[in-house]
């Protein structure tokens, strides 16, 4: 089994909604984030995959958790077996500009094809939606208000 480091982001719009990216590799909904490259700092990494996966750019950020642990194994659609440590951040974009005219999605063509549909979701929304395993403890604490950096 691999281990993966991961930087995600939550990104609220004006109305509290946190920004979900449904993902091309496995169809599921989560954050917007991906894996880090060699000798790349976490927040860059962050940074980086928000901007490939959304084209918005971070202008501010505070980490939010670090999750690790059995809760984080994932195995993937072609059967590759993975463990995720993921370094979640809440993320400041600018959205003026960025949103379509339905007042949830963002304008946003993904040239590498990693993001099928991006759209701002409340976390009744997100509770029904078909979010990726290993980012289901994210949302459980975000509405449970949980506090702490480290989460396993």
């Amino acid at each position: 089994m691999r281990i993966i480091v991961t930087g995600g982001a939550i990104i609220q719009d004006a109305e509290g909604r946190i920004l979900l990216q449904r993902r091309s590799d496995y169809g599921d909904w989560g954050l917007p984030g991906g894996g880090m490259e060699p000798g790349e700092l976490i927040e860059d990494t962050m940074k980086r995959e928000v901007w490939e996966e959304t084209g918005l750019e971070v202008t501010g950020f505070e980490l939010y958790g670090v999750y690790s642990g059995p809760r984080m194994e994932y195995t993937y659609p072609d059967g590759n077996e993975v463990v995720f440590v993921m370094f979640i951040f809440y993320a400041e974009v600018d959205l003026r500009g960025k949103m379509a005219s339905d007042g949830k999605s963002l304008k946003f063509h993904d040239s590498g094809g990693e993001s099928l549909e991006l759209e701002f979701k409340s976390l009744d929304e997100i509770g029904s939606q078909r979010i990726s395993s290993v980012q289901r403890p994210v949302f459980e604490d975000l509405r449970a208000e949980r506090e702490g950096i480290l989460r396993s």
